[in-house]
C-alpha cells in the first residue's frame, strides 16, 4: 500500500533493458554518443519540432533551474504560482542558478489565471531601474495538487505572457500524466499553445533519473549547454541518460505508463469517496489525489503499513473524527489489488 510518491516507484522494465543494452563496450562521452543522436530525432518527432534543441539532465530541479536561468536575466523575476515546485521544493535553486532572479507569485495555490498574471506583471513597471524586471512565466503541468491545465488555459496564459514579450517555460515533471489526462499531443500542450521550453519528465513516470529539456527557440541552445556544464550537470557517461529516455520512448511506453498511473488514481479516488468521512480536496485529474480522511482512518491505515503524505496533523492525538488532508500518488506499478487492500483498511 505504497502511495507516498511516484518518485518511490520502480523503474520500467523497458528502461532497465535499455540501460543494460547500452552497457556494452566503449562509447563517446558527454552527449556525443549515437544514442543521443537517436534520442534527439525521436523527441523532435514526438514534439513535431524538427529544429528543437534537446538536452538531458538527471533531476527535475536541474531541468527547471537551468532552463529558467537560460530564459531569464539576474535582474528579472519569474512569475509562478504559490505552490509551484520551483517556489516550494527546490531550495532556491532557480534563484541560485539564475544568479539572483526572484520569483513573483501569481494566483492561488497551484494555478493562476491570465488576470492573476497581469496583476503580478503590473507590480513591476517596465523600465524602473529600482525594481525587478519582468521575466519568464513558469507553468507546472500537471500541478503540485494533481490538477491539469487545459489547452485553453495554457494558451490563454501564454498569450498574456506574449503580450508583454515574456518567454514561457513549462515544468513537465509529470508531463506524461498531463498528456494522458488531456488526450492531446505533446506539441499541442507546448509550442502550439505558445510554450518556449519544457522539461519532459521521465523520473516520476518510470525512469531511474533523467529529464529532457526541450527548447523550441534554438537561440537558447548554446547558453543552456554552457550553464549545464558550469553547474556540473553534464554527465560524462551520458549514454546512460540517453538509454533511459530511449527505453522510455520506445513503443509509447511513456504514455502507457502515465495512462496506467492515472487510471489507478481514478480507481483509488472512486473507492475513497465511499470511505466514511472522506472528502476530496481537489478533483482527481492525473495520478495524484488530495483528500481528507478522519484521524481514526489515518491511524488505522498507518498501523497497517500504508505509506502516503500526511499534510495535516498531529496524527497521534486529537478528535478521531477530525479530517486530516493527505496526498496519495499512484505510479505505473500500483495494482488494483493493492488499492483494494488499502480501501478495505480505510473502510474499517
Amino acid at each position: 500500500m505504497k502511495f507516498a510518491s511516484d518518485n518511490a516507484g520502480p523503474a520500467l522494465p523497458q528502461v532497465m533493458e535499455a540501460m543494460i543494452a547500452a552497457n556494452e563496450g566503449h562509447a563517446p562521452s558527454y552527449g556525443a554518443e549515437a544514442l543521443m543522436e537517436e534520442l534527439r530525432a525521436r523527441l523532435r518527432d514526438l514534439f513535431e519540432a524538427p529544429q528543437a534543441s534537446i538536452y538531458l539532465v538527471a533531476t527535475g530541479t536541474a531541468a527547471n533551474a537551468l532552463a529558467l536561468a537560460t530564459l531569464s536575466e539576474p535582474w528579472q523575476t519569474v512569475f509562478c504560482t504559490p505552490l509551484a515546485h520551483i517556489h516550494t521544493d527546490e531550495c532556491n535553486a532557480p534563484e541560485f542558478f539564475t544568479g539572483g532572479a526572484k520569483l513573483s507569485l501569481a494566483g492561488e495555490a497551484d494555478k493562476m489565471t491570465p488576470a492573476d498574471l497581469e496583476h503580478a506583471i503590473g507590480q513591476w513597471p517596465r523600465g524602473d531601474v529600482h525594481n525587478p524586471q519582468r521575466g519568464p512565466l513558469a507553468i507546472t503541468q500537471a500541478t503540485e495538487r494533481g490538477r491539469v491545465h487545459s489547452l485553453d488555459e495554457i494558451g490563454a496564459l501564454c498569450e498574456a505572457a506574449r503580450a508583454h514579450r515574456l518567454p514561457v517555460y513549462m515544468d513537465g515533471a509529470r508531463f506524461a500524466n498531463a498528456v494522458a489526462a488531456l488526450g492531446c499531443t505533446p506539441a499541442e500542450m507546448t509550442w502550439k499553445a505558445g510554450v518556449d521550453a519544457v522539461s519532459f519528465g521521465g523520473t516520476k513516470n518510470g525512469c531511474i533519473g533523467v529529464e529532457a529539456v526541450v527548447f523550441f527557440t534554438p537561440e537558447n541552445a548554446w547558453e543552456f549547454e554552457l550553464r549545464r556544464k558550469r553547474s556540473a550537470h553534464l554527465f560524462s557517461k551520458h549514454r546512460y541518460l540517453s538509454a533511459q529516455m530511449l527505453g522510455y520512448l520506445r513503443e509509447m511506453v511513456w504514455l502507457e505508463a502515465a495512462q496506467t498511473a492515472n487510471a489507478r488514481a481514478a480507481y483509488l479516488a472512486e473507492g475513497l469517496r465511499a470511505v466514511p468521512g472522506a472528502e476530496m480536496v481537489y478533483p482527481r485529474e492525473a495520478n495524484m489525489i488530495f483528500a481528507r480522511l478522519p484521524r481514526a482512518t489515518h491511524q488505522r491505515l498507518r498501523a497497517a503499513g500504508a505509506a502516503y503524505g500526511l499534510y495535516e496533523g498531529p496524527l497521534e492525538s486529537g478528535p478521531p473524527e477530525a479530517g486530516l488532508m493527505a496526498r496519495f500518488v499512484c505510479d505505473w506499478s500500483i495494482g488494483e489489488a493493492e488499492i483494494d487492500r488499502f480501501l478495505e483498511v480505510a473502510a474499517g
